[in-house]
């Protein structure tokens, strides 16, 4: 089990390399849950790229995003190993058309507002 916990691990960080979508844990009600490779955690366009290729344009999309440093099975709900390791959370509203993306403040981004 812990080998396969590595291998995602593995695999995220490869795919994080390679430009390929992040891992999607899975999704709760309205709100997406995705593995953020640790590599681009802190790094803005990385989620701007994810975020076009998971929220289809002036819809309603809620993702909230971890890292997986642990290796912790992905899988909802989320192990507390990853429920600990948020990075960030976007919300659009279709019907108003905002949209707030926020840092998780355990990232420290500088001139960033957090959570």
């Amino acid at each position: 089990m812990k080998a396969a916990a590595a291998a995602l691990a593995l695999l995220a960080t490869t795919a994080a390399a390679a430009g390929e979508p992040w891992a999607v844990a899975g999704r709760q009600g309205v709100v997406l849950h995705v593995i953020v490779p640790e590599a681009e955690a802190r790094e803005r366009s990385a989620y701007d790229r994810e975020l076009a290729r998971l929220c289809a344009s002036e819809q309603t999309c809620f993702v909230n995003f971890y890292t997986n440093t642990s290796g912790a099975p992905v899988s909802l709900p989320l192990a507390d190993a990853i429920a600990h390791e948020a990075t960030a959370t976007f919300r659009r509203s279709g019907k108003r058309g905002a949209a707030v993306f926020t840092w998780s403040c355990r990232l420290q981004v500088p001139n960033e507002a957090c959570f």
